[in-house]
């Protein structure tokens, strides 16, 4: 609940390339607003001056979001209403606005959402993949060995798994994937949704990697790539080989180096392997 005579805060979903996505209620909330907090002011001003939104806007961005929240917060807690857009789909999902959502309930200030587009939730709806229970990891990193280790992380995970790529590393991104994961395990890949090149493609990861490596077309664009989760009687397979491995492994070399050779060798978990040490 807010304190008395406070503001607001609107976290405003938008399109994500349809622009008939921004619904009559975000509109009306964007207009009435008394400020627009924007991750990027020239980005969100084609999109106002589509529908004719006139509210002043400032940015609000990863660089400058620790030293602007204060100030918003102090606007609101003036009586400001403000909203919180982001330059696709709904803020905070791996964009900014956490400090200031964080900030502005520790100040008591209301935190409304305006619910619309969000590229993860759009391609898990037409992808076919369980998705009762998923897991959402963003933008992975963008240097081979940092990605393939946090992939690694990731191999006995059940869950689905959502990532987003951007189109300059999207073909490393699949290939490594495919080493981890392995090339038999089933994934789609959804490109520029809502717009008009929008494709959605699945296959095994090794069809998708050979399929975005041989069309320069399907490496344009914004990506969600959608992983199945692991096997549940595959991984158990698999980590009872790992701990084989391991084993003979360890005899010759120190448990950390012998769990790292052992994962990539059987795609068994390195932590799972190495705890049994401390076990």
């Amino acid at each position: 609940m807010s304190a008395q005579g406070t503001g607001k805060l609107w976290i405003v979903a938008t399109p994500i390339g349809n622009l008939a996505d921004l619904s009559p209620r975000a509109q009306q909330v964007l207009r009435g607003a008394d400020l627009i907090a924007a991750e990027d002011t020239r980005h969100s001003a084609a999109l106002l001056a589509q529908f004719g939104i006139a509210t002043r806007a400032v940015a609000l961005h990863e660089h400058n979001e620790r030293e602007k929240s204060d100030e918003l917060v102090q606007r609101m807690r003036d009586g400001a209403q403000i909203a919180l857009v982001s330059d696709a789909g709904t803020p905070l999902v791996s964009d900014p606005g956490f400090r200031l959502v964080r900030a502005a309930r520790a100040a008591g200030i209301a935190v409304s959402p305006v619910p619309g587009a969000c590229a993860a939730i759009a391609a898990l709806s037409v992808a076919g993949l369980p998705s009762d229970r998923f897991v959402f990891e963003g933008f992975l990193p963008a240097k081979s060995a940092a990605r393939r280790a946090h992939l690694q992380a990731l191999v006995a995970e059940t869950r689905t798994l959502i990532f987003y790529e951007s189109s300059h590393r999207i073909e490393e991104s699949l290939g490594d994937c495919a080493k981890v994961f392995g090339g038999d395990r089933h994934a789609v890949l959804a490109r520029e949704l809502t717009k008009i090149y929008e494709t959605v493609l699945d296959g095994t990861l090794a069809q998708l990697s050979a399929r975005v490596a041989s069309d320069a077309d399907q490496r344009r664009g914004e990506f969600v790539l959608l992983v199945a989760g692991a096997d549940a009687d595959a991984d158990a397979a698999r980590l009872a080989e790992g701990h084989r491995v391991f084993e003979l492994l360890r005899a010759e070399l120190a448990p950390s180096r012998a769990a790292k050779l052992a994962a990539e060798i059987t795609g068994a978990s390195r932590k799972a392997l190495y705890d049994t040490v401390e076990s």
